[in-house]
């Protein structure tokens, strides 16, 4: 089992960052990838980022290329989401996200894991 500790969360003006951290523990050896969804009120999970394990390949939704950045500090364990020029649209609660073997990337039934998620509220 693996389990997620989010962390980051908050309120920022527009135009602002915040960065949320995510660190894995418990059997992270068998990771292969890992990444945020968002959930705003009254709408499905979306895919926001994702990294992959070996290789560091990331992913980005349109929404968010060019604004946010996934990394992975291997030292500490522990994914970040670097998030810039924030809009009120990117209101939602994130949530961590992780997976082993050779699984998708887009869909959030591509994960195994989940974080209890953080909220980030973004005003205008």
């Amino acid at each position: 089992q693996v389990q997620l500790v989010e962390s980051g969360g908050g309120l920022v003006q527009a135009e602002g960052s915040l960065r949320l951290s995510c660190t894995p523990s418990g059997r992270t050896a068998s990771l292969s990838r890992m990444g945020w969804f968002r959930q705003a009120p009254g709408k499905e999970h979306e895919f926001v980022a994702a990294i992959r394990w070996s290789g560091g390949d990331t992913y980005y939704a349109d929404s968010v290329k060019g604004r946010f950045t996934i990394s992975r500090d291997s030292a500490r364990n522990t994914v970040y989401l670097q998030m810039n020029n924030l809009k009120t649209e990117d209101t939602a609660v994130y949530l961590c996200v992780a997976a082993i073997g050779p699984r998708g990337i887009f869909r959030i039934s591509e994960y195994n894991y989940w974080g209890q998620g953080t909220q980030v509220t973004v005003s205008s």
